[in-house]
């Protein structure tokens, strides 16, 4: 005689969702040791294309960048929509603790259900905290993006359940890295809008509206969340080639604007973590990390910190950077800059794991 055992559906979602946490936990060795009594289940990105890995591929605008030579390193060669060589920062992050090997972009249309418990990225290439920003390049403004967030969530509750998906907000790490279009091709990229604002009170508006967005993550329940602040924006090849004059110096008031904004972000993420209970919310500083790879390139093993690997190094960037009229540098590990705007993998795993170093404590 045959017995059957019938479980009620709670029941059947209870043990389908341990499934595939343990199943999707538990792929990639860790390589940052975490406290025992710590989990961090997944890793979930907001911003523009620092950490893009795709989401503007199927979008008619200029920041996407979804064809050779982009990828080039990246998983054999693949062309993913990341801005990079390789990997971006959010996947070395994700490789580092142990989760997945890179963070996939939300909208990917191959994107497996499993992958929402270890983390996407919401990201577009050229968001802002401004929207008019977003409007520019023709990306996916953060607006959107917190409502594909809260598709997601929905996502989540109808794979492990509603205490499951709460759990998995409250303890996974959210990085949110914005700032470099607005500064670059909003405020000093249009002359009207510096007849609008001047630099202090565009800067301000600037932190005011990621003071905000932190907060609509915090009420969407997550509780570590890294702010980045913006990088010294005057020191990438690009705007050396347009605003650094005949011998392509850094440009002074650019870098300025960048530290006015990280001031200002600062205090305001400074004062927010005080008032949101049970939260870790910190700023987190790229300004001086990248910084010290572009004035000292030689003490982490790069040749060439000015100019970016495709083409002349000089100004290609996303379009311009193509395999029809832009050869690209055979050791790109020469170089601390993959396009005139964006990073190699190796400058990016260089920054990572000084942050780490530097703030993995505070979020855990």
């Amino acid at each position: 005689m045959v017995s059957y055992l019938f479980l009620s559906s709670s029941s059947i979602l209870f043990w389908f969702s341990l499934f595939l946490v343990l199943l999707f936990t538990t792929t990639t060795n860790a390589l940052v040791k975490l406290p025992e009594n710590i989990t961090i289940p997944a890793v979930i990105v907001f911003g523009d294309s620092i950490v893009d890995a795709g989401n503007n591929d199927d979008m008619i605008t200029e920041a996407r960048c979804d064809y050779p030579p982009y990828g080039i390193d990246f998983d054999g060669g693949v062309a993913t929509g990341r801005f990079s060589n390789g990997k971006v920062p959010t996947d070395i992050l994700a490789e580092e603790l142990g989760l997945k090997p890179s963070i996939p972009a939300y909208r990917d249309p191959n994107l497996k259900p499993e992958d929402l418990l270890t983390g996407v990225t919401f990201a577009s290439g050229g968001a802002g905290y401004v929207p008019f920003t977003t409007q520019i390049a023709g990306g996916i403004p953060l607006s959107q993006q917190l409502k594909y967030f809260e598709e997601y969530i929905e996502k989540l509750n109808g794979m492990v359940g509603e205490e499951r998906t709460k759990f998995i907000l409250k303890n996974s790490m959210f990085v949110v890295i914005c700032g470099s279009n607005d500064i670059a091709n909003d405020f000093f990229g249009l002359p009207t809008v510096r007849l609008q604002y001047t630099v202090d009170s565009f800067t301000a508006l600037m932190a005011d509206n990621a003071r905000s967005f932190a907060k609509s993550l915090y009420g969407y329940g997550a509780r570590r969340i890294l702010m980045f602040g913006a990088p010294p924006i005057g020191c990438v090849p690009s705007q050396r080639t347009v605003a650094g004059g005949p011998t392509r110096d850094c440009v002074v008031r650019f870098n300025d604007a960048s530290k006015l904004f990280n001031a200002k972000l600062s205090g305001n993420i400074d004062v927010l973590s005080r008032t949101l209970l049970d939260s870790k919310l910190i700023y987190v500083d790229i300004y001086s990390p990248l910084l010290d790879l572009i004035l000292n390139p030689g003490q982490y093993g790069f040749k060439v910190s000015n100019l970016g690997c495709c083409g002349t190094g000089l100004i290609e960037v996303t379009a311009l950077c193509n395999n029809y009229t832009s050869a690209v540098c055979p050791i790109r590990s020469d170089y601390v800059f993959w396009d005139s705007f964006h990073p190699t993998e190796t400058a990016y795993r260089i920054i990572v794991a000084k942050l780490l170093d530097r703030y993995l404590s505070r979020i855990v």
